[in-house]
């Protein structure tokens, strides 16, 4: 599986609300995890490529996410010596974190249907009327 960028990079910095990125903080791990095992600074790294800089998560956002996911069973952990000789805990996804996941996605469709039906309905109240607003002036008056 690719592992490039899904969003394009923005020009000017989008600010995403605590609020959303911590509602969808669990979604995001999992999915990430999905692809294969992975550690802390590198679920970090994949965050910012995946939303091309746009979401900035720190290790205190992320830990207690991952402790979250691990005591729920949703994840489990291991440590590994990196080839630095560093010791690194390791994640990977359970079968009852993917079955997560996909109520996760489930819950995400039904969010970003409503929000594109809300939006596209405003976007439709906001275009301008294309019959003339004043009457056409008859010919020979």
């Amino acid at each position: 599986m690719s592992k490039t960028p899904l969003a394009p990079p923005l020009e000017d910095a989008l600010a995403i609300s605590k609020d959303l990125i911590a509602a969808s903080s669990t979604p995001i791990v999992l999915a990430i995890l999905a692809e294969g095992d992975s550690y802390g600074y590198a679920i970090l790294k994949r965050v910012r490529d995946l939303s091309a800089g746009r979401m900035e998560w720190t290790d205190g956002m992320l830990y207690p996410v991952l402790h979250r996911l691990e005591r729920l069973g949703h994840i489990e952990s291991r440590w590994e010596r990196a080839e630095s000789g560093r010791k690194r805990k390791y994640y990977r996804v359970t079968r009852g974190g993917l079955v997560q996941l996909d109520e996760e996605r489930r819950q995400w469709q039904a969010v970003d249907a409503t929000l594109r039906g809300i939006w596209q309905m405003a976007a439709a109240r906001l275009e301008p009327d294309p019959t003339p607003s004043i009457a056409p002036i008859p010919q020979g008056a």
